[in-house]
């Protein structure tokens, strides 16, 4: 497989992000949340194949701590490594801000992220009740952690 490479997201990507954020998820994030993060400074990411933009993610760094908030693959480019090649990308992003801890939420039904993240070495240490917006309701989500140090 061909590496991936990446680069800054800049407002001009946004309309591209948004594409592939809602082929990916019932609850996609907006226009607004994304460029609140282009503006504030976040690690904002794009995942390329080629030519072709497959993933984006969206990392917060303060002090000694990271938070990742965003990892989106394209849907008919996951499950063959471009979701743990753009974490393993973020989480560098934050270790060179000088996060020593890296943290996130996520759905405790998306067992494939879970997988994910927990092959990367994070751990759960918390939930967050109704979290989440879903179909019918709400949803919990899953707090993890890891630790950057090598």
């Amino acid at each position: 497989m061909v590496e991936p490479t990446f680069r800054p997201m800049t407002e001009a990507d946004v309309e591209a992000v948004l594409k592939i954020e809602f082929s990916a998820f019932s609850h996609p994030w907006t226009r607004g949340i994304f460029l609140d993060c282009i503006k504030s400074g976040y690690e904002c990411w794009l995942m390329f194949l080629g030519d072709q933009q497959v993933g984006h993610g969206v990392l917060s760094a303060a002090g000694d701590e990271c938070h990742l908030l965003n990892l989106t693959v394209k849907p008919e480019s996951q499950s063959n490594g471009l979701g743990g090649k753009l974490l393993d990308h973020l989480l560098l992003q934050g270790r060179q801000r000088g996060a020593e801890t890296a943290f996130l939420e996520v759905r405790e039904s998306n067992q494939p992220a879970i997988r994910l993240y927990e092959r990367t070495g994070f751990n759960e240490i918390g939930r967050r009740r109704g979290y989440y917006p879903a179909v019918g309701g709400r949803e919990d989500a899953l707090v993890m952690a890891y630790t950057l140090l090598d």
